[in-house]
């Protein structure tokens, strides 16, 4: 019974833990375009020397300080949502969540090597890897079924859930 209830929760989860592991995958590729348009592959390089002399708790440090900036950032965005703007509220948020995705992949390229030379970072990296193969498994069945339903002609869809769309459509016409 509790399992039941639980279902949706690890479901939820496990979306929003696909939707970080997809911005991670997607932002990566652009701020390695973003490196090579901008002077920052000799940043790339300096930081990287800089990392291989460090121990890997001091590069641990190095990997988490690039976030610290962007909360008064994301600060920014809960004060403006609490003053309901929400427009610029969701722009800042989402611009504070890619920026702070696309550094971290940008930190992490560079960090990875050392960080891994800790034990407990190595299973902490295997059991996130490990988690989002475990979430996938969980998500696919369920974007299989919506993509069937978004991409089918009826076929699969229920009555009930064709006439709700129906009335749906319906209130929208009216409402014109």
């Amino acid at each position: 019974m509790l399992r039941r209830l639980l279902q949706p929760v690890w479901v939820l989860l496990a979306i929003i833990f696909l939707i970080e592991a997809w911005l991670w995958d997607h932002l990566e590729p652009i701020v390695a375009r973003v490196v090579a348009i901008i002077p920052l592959a000799r940043f790339k390089q300096w930081l990287s020397d800089r990392v291989d002399a460090l121990s890997p708790a001091m590069t641990l440090i190095v990997f988490a300080v690039p976030i610290i900036p962007l909360f008064p950032l994301k600060l920014v965005g809960l004060w403006l949502l609490t003053h309901e703007y929400w427009t610029s509220a969701l722009f800042t948020i989402l611009f504070a969540k890619m920026l702070g995705v696309g550094v971290t992949a940008f930190v992490f390229d560079v960090t990875r090597d050392k960080l891994l030379e800790m034990a407990w970072f190595e299973r902490l990296y295997e059991l996130v890897l490990k988690l989002r193969a475990r979430a996938s498994e969980l998500v696919d069945p369920i974007k299989q079924r919506i993509k069937d339903i978004i991409g089918g002609n009826g076929e699969g869809w229920s009555s009930r859930t064709l006439r709700l769309i129906q009335r749906f459509r319906k209130s929208v016409h009216q409402a014109r």
